[in-house]
């Protein structure tokens, strides 16, 4: 498969043209990478408005995908916007009210777009004995939603796979939501590669009309590469404007190297992958087992994620992740439940060796019976945006109860808000952001 942008880029780094031109760095190797990192000029394109490298690139991808793909340098929070935007001017036009059902699990993008846009968030709670990271929306749920509501929703919203590795099933979600005039988009950011391993299938597959994939999760991508996919089979609006939104969230000088790692992964991806993930998901399957045998739990559903159940072992999550890391191997998450250890096809064998030794070494203790908290619905006191905007105040999470939240303030990862902008704190909420590990929340 070509790569039109990863080719012209090495051209002109090995050419001797005068850089009148952006960035100040003219091509010198101050870290290294700098004869590569252009800027929009003749030959290079605009991801604004691609007509050249980038347009063939993404044609490319679209091709490998099944979708009509688009790039973004700014990872999957550019395409959540994006999408939220979409689904508001689609709801307009129908005349709709845009609301967005969502599971609770979403990252805190999809909170803030929603704000900022106008939508409405019918939250879908997660069970009682899940962990906040996750939200098992099922296609029952779905139905007793839009049959409960004096207000459908134009949109439903989830989150799959989830930072834990737990992946939706997606057809019947897709079919109750057309069946009720809705749209489905999927938060795909740690699913980029799910298209191409065995037995997996991506979400625009199996019937979601938009989703992003974080490429750079999953696939040799550079931090901040995305996509954003829409269905051949979506509603032709959210394919015609998928650029104007990009355009409208998006920066207007995409970094270069980022498109060249997008442009080369589709040469990668095209190039033996499957087989690639083939294997490597038999290791990693194989390996669970034999440590599965050891007493270790393991939660989720990707194969290239190892999401340890810590407490089963007699470890707390970050106590589990603190001592891997302290051992060389660094992990991706973790809480005082789970350690997260994602892997691709770049982890080389004696990777895995490396994690399955230092687990098998590690002793057995009795297993922790001290669950999670809970989810529990907050009250609602204002919208979000009136919220989010309001003069607040940091205080002691102790001193918040009663109070209005107005910032969420949540890292990433995860970046899964534990309360939502609006919703009043009470004692349940406490305990949660203590549990977590938050001290301070912004309230009004």
């Amino acid at each position: 498969m070509t790569t039109p942008i990863l080719d012209f880029v090495r051209a002109y780094a090995a050419g001797s043209s005068v850089r009148a031109h952006m960035p100040g760095h003219k091509g010198r190797p101050f870290l290294g990478f700098e004869p590569m990192d252009v800027t929009e000029f003749t030959g290079a394109d605009s991801l604004l408005h691609p007509e050249g490298i980038i347009a063939q690139s993404e044609k490319n991808a679209s091709e490998l995908f099944g979708a009509h793909t688009f790039y973004s340098t700014e990872g999957s929070s550019h395409c959540i916007r994006a999408m939220v935007w979409l689904t508001v001017k689609l709801s307009r036009i129908l005349g709709r009210a845009p609301l967005i059902a969502a599971g609770r699990n979403a990252h805190s993008t999809l909170t803030a777009a929603a704000a900022t846009l106008g939508a409405e968030v019918l939250w879908i709670p997660p069970e009682e004995h899940e962990s906040y990271l996750s939200c098992n929306v099922t296609a029952e749920k779905l139905e007793k939603l839009f049959a409960a509501a004096e207000v459908k929703p134009s949109a439903v919203y989830v989150t799959s796979p989830d930072y834990l590795g737990n992946i939706t099933d997606i057809a019947p979600l897709a079919r109750v939501c057309h069946e009720n005039g809705a749209i489905l988009a999927v938060d795909n950011a740690h699913g980029a590669y799910l298209k191409f391993a065995p037995g997996m299938t991506h979400p625009i597959d199996a019937g979601a009309d938009i989703c992003c994939d974080s490429a750079h999760k999953t696939l040799p991508v550079l931090t901040g590469g995305a996509y954003l996919h829409v269905s051949p089979s979506a509603p032709v609006l959210l394919h015609d404007d998928a650029r104007a939104a990009l355009n409208l969230f998006g920066t207007t000088s995409p970094s270069y190297l980022i498109l060249a790692s997008l442009d080369g992964a589709n040469a990668y991806i095209a190039d033996g992958f499957s087989e690639k993930l083939r294997a490597l998901s038999e290791k990693i399957s194989e390996m669970k087992a034999r440590l599965s045998s050891l007493g270790y739990v393991f939660c989720g559903d990707e194969p290239t994620k190892l999401t340890l159940d810590a407490k089963a072992y007699g470890y707390r999550g970050d106590g589990l992740g603190a001592m891997l890391e302290e051992k060389g191997v660094i992990c991706e998450f973790f809480d005082p439940d789970f350690t997260v250890m994602m892997l691709s096809c770049e982890n080389r064998g004696e990777d895995l060796e490396r994690i399955e030794q230092i687990l098998g070494e590690t002793e057995k203790r009795d297993a922790h019976a001290s669950p999670p908290p809970g989810y529990r619905a907050l009250k609602k006191a204002m919208p979000p945006k009136d919220a989010m905007t309001a003069l607040s105040i940091e205080l002691p999470v102790d001193e918040c109860l009663g109070r209005v939240l107005a910032s969420v303030r949540v890292g990433c990862p995860p970046a899964v808000p534990i309360a939502v902008c609006g919703e009043v704190i009470d004692c349940h909420a406490i305990e949660c952001f203590k549990y977590y590990g938050v001290t301070h929340c912004k309230v009004l």
